[in-house]
């Protein structure tokens, strides 16, 4: 086991030894992205990664989505602190909206923090968090915990695993991980550190269940190398532009190191791109000649076989760097038929079609496109099955718990688990909001589940995932809108005609005929009610919407949002 360089209390008095521990996950089981969990014993409560989901297709304008925090923020005096294990969005992304409301520590590794702060600066500028820096090794304890810092390979620096030393027992959280023999950086995952936690004893290992589907071992970042040495070679007279994560430093060293040997200048697109790549420079986790980079605005002064476009895109992300540029809309970069187009990335689940429709258009543009999965132009940072084996078989935890993951793939590692000779009842299936206890004797899932969800980003606004918004949004897209505008007195009189219009449901050959038959209804409504002069407001909108449906469902087979707008002009 690595030896601890630092031992530092956080937090307050450790909880008495009697209790039970419980595990609480509020995001990030049966769902790629939204990594969040809970540990809780006694008056001590510690989150492990807080972050942010990619919307899916239904939700209609939405930026992304972050896990429901309500359980903690009504326990904010009893958050020791939020202990991180990596930079990617999946696990960092909600912290800049969760982070100002909970205001406690953060613990996460130089690279970490970083990318956290710049977050924050442009999420929540006035706040000043309180982080501290932790390297592998470390030992912190933050009230009844004692949190070890394990190093992992993972795609992107930095990373770690984590030994949650609790009064019951060890907990083995592997954080993001695969076995690579020959990371880029050197820093491998720590086998000696996992395999002393399992000689001494594991009460809990949660593990990432990602590739649990892929048979074999995940291959090295290395094979992506030599590919791109054989696409550089292969393209000597083409532009190359190459879109893969932005927070994947290792595939931009490797595309500087080769961009180098073959004489070619870099031109970083995308903001997420940039402010990565200058971060990781500016801390030691990116080794690049200065004169290797060149301004996007200089590009035109740079022979077109001379050049590389390192660019955001590879999820077909609709305002990124590389969908613009297929849809001819970048201000820098017009694609045609000189340039190789190089996607170094797999779809997410739920981007399939979104990169699709970004190939589709690079072809369209004349374009030569690399994107299959057998081009060996991109390789996961998650362990495959033997490497999950492995870990399963060098830690030997008493209880298992698969994580990060969608649900089949959570059941695919319990069974797995059960395989490497950990009992059925000892493996537990968790959803989100679950809580699994522990006690000196057995672990159950305890009744009753905290109270979890998602909330919707849109743009600096959040809300419920169910809430109204979403489905107004979903009731426009489906079946469109007609708006009524009527002008009153305020004794309830029509001053003028009513005006309608429709949006989204009406053809053209029908619509006017039925504009007029809903006008002359409106009217009658409205001197109806004038004429017997009990004018509600409310009362008068709901008998329009309701006589106006009845009228649309005559004529057609929509629904649409029925909208009466009332002025009412005093006097």
């Amino acid at each position: 086991m690595a030896k601890s360089r630092t031992r530092r209390r956080r937090g307050g008095k450790p909880a008495s030894d009697a209790g039970d521990l419980r595990v609480i996950p509020l995001g990030g089981l049966g769902q790629i992205g939204k990594n969040c969990t809970l540990f809780e014993y006694g008056e001590d409560i510690v989150m492990v990664d807080c972050g942010l989901m990619f919307p899916e297709e239904d939700m209609l304008g939405i930026d992304f989505v972050i896990p429901d925090v309500s359980y903690v923020e009504e326990r904010r005096e009893r958050l020791r602190g939020i202990v991180v294990t990596h930079g990617h969005e999946d696990h960092i992304g909600a912290l800049s909206f969760v982070l100002p409301r909970l205001d406690v520590p953060v613990y996460a590794t130089k690279l970490t923090l970083g990318l956290i702060r710049n977050k924050l600066k442009e999420a929540a500028p006035t706040y000043e968090p309180r982080f501290h820096e932790i390297r592998t090794g470390d030992v912190i304890e933050l009230g009844a915990f004692s949190f070890e810092f394990i190093a992992v390979c993972h795609s992107i620096p930095d990373g770690v695993g984590l030994a949650v030393h609790t009064p019951l027992g060890t907990v083995v959280h592997t954080g993001d991980f695969k076995l690579d023999p020959t990371p880029i950086d050197g820093r491998i995952t720590d086998y000696s550190a996992f395999a002393e936690l399992g000689r001494r004893g594991v009460l809990l290992m949660m593990s990432d269940s990602t590739n649990v589907e892929r048979s074999g071992f995940t291959h090295s970042e290395r094979l992506v190398g030599r590919t791109l040495e054989e696409i550089f070679r292969l393209h000597r007279n083409r532009r190359i532009v190459l879109a893969t994560f932005a927070s994947n430093l290792h595939r931009a060293q490797q595309v500087f190191d080769t961009a180098a040997r073959f004489n070619r200048k870099v031109v970083l697109m995308g903001r997420s791109m940039i402010n990565n790549v200058d971060l990781a420079r500016e801390l030691g986790y990116l080794d690049v000649d200065e004169g290797l980079i060149v301004a996007p605005q200089d590009i035109d002064k740079i022979p077109h076989n001379r050049l590389v476009v390192l660019t955001t895109g590879s999820q077909g992300e609709p305002f990124s760097g590389l969908v613009l540029m297929s849809k001819g809309e970048h201000h820098h970069i017009k694609l045609s038929g000189k340039d190789l187009v190089v996607v170094s990335a797999t779809p997410i689940p739920g981007n399939e079609k979104l990169v699709s429709r970004t190939v589709n258009r690079l072809f369209a543009c004349g374009c030569d496109v690399v994107y299959e999965r057998e081009k060996e132009i991109h390789v996961s940072g998650h362990a495959s099955q033997e490497e999950l084996k492995m870990m399963l078989a060098i830690v030997r935890p008493r209880y298992f718990v698969p994580v990060h993951g969608e649900y089949r793939h959570l059941v695919r590692h319990s069974q797995l688990a059960q395989e490497m000779g950990i009992p059925a009842k000892n493996v537990f299936l968790l959803q989100n909001g679950d809580v699994l206890q522990i006690g000196k004797e057995k672990a159950q899932l305890r009744e009753g589940n905290v109270s979890v969800g998602s909330i919707l980003v849109d743009g600096r606004v959040l809300g419920e995932l169910e809430g109204s918004i979403m489905q107004e949004r979903r009731d426009l897209s489906e079946e469109g809108l007609l708006a009524i505008s009527i002008v009153l007195s305020s004794e309830g009189a029509l001053l003028g005609p009513v005006v309608t219009e429709s949006r989204g449901f009406l053809h053209t050959d029908m619509a006017e005929d039925l504009h007029r038959e809903v006008r002359q209804l409106v009217t009658k409504i409205v001197e109806a009610k004038s004429r017997k002069g009990d004018f509600d407001r409310e009362a008068l909108i709901l008998r329009i919407r309701g006589r106006v449906k009845d009228l649309l469902r005559r004529h057609t087979r929509s629904d649409p949002v029925i909208m009466p707008l009332i002025s009412i002009v005093e006097g």
